[in-house]
């Protein structure tokens, strides 16, 4: 569904902070900190169901467009409150660590320093192991 593809593009953007030009350069497995993060994932939760109360309600069609509407409209706002606190996390952490850059680790291949359990931990969230691809 296009709002959760949205949500996981703003939260890989989310730790993109303390840009700078010189390493080093830190990364943070955004995929684990969506799975780790009770949060995120009572927010997953909540979208769900109201998506399904919202397909299964007896109101037209227009008014299922509309209400799906404002549904995103809903979310994206509070998409942005998580991407607000993940980019505040990993900025805390980049600055307490002297780093000068943060990427998703998504997309390196290697190198860089893993600040996900930092992230998490600045975010109370209670490790778990990283999925295994």
């Amino acid at each position: 569904m296009k709002i959760r593809n949205l949500m996981t593009l703003a939260l890989a953007a989310a730790v993109l902070a303390a840009c700078g030009n010189n390493s080093p350069i830190g990364t943070v497995d955004v995929q684990r900190v969506a799975t780790n993060w009770t949060k995120y994932q009572d927010f997953q939760n909540q979208l769900a169901a109201d998506e399904q109360q919202i397909q299964a309600s007896k109101v037209s069609n227009g008014q299922k467009v509309r209400m799906g509407a404002a549904l995103q409209q809903k979310y994206a706002r509070i998409t942005e409150g998580l991407t607000q606190e993940i980019r505040d996390a990993a900025t805390k952490v980049a600055t307490d660590r002297k780093l000068k850059l943060v990427v998703t680790r998504e997309g390196v291949g290697y190198g860089g320093v893993d600040i996900t359990p930092d992230v998490e931990k600045a975010l109370n969230i209670t490790e778990k192991a990283t999925p295994t691809p």
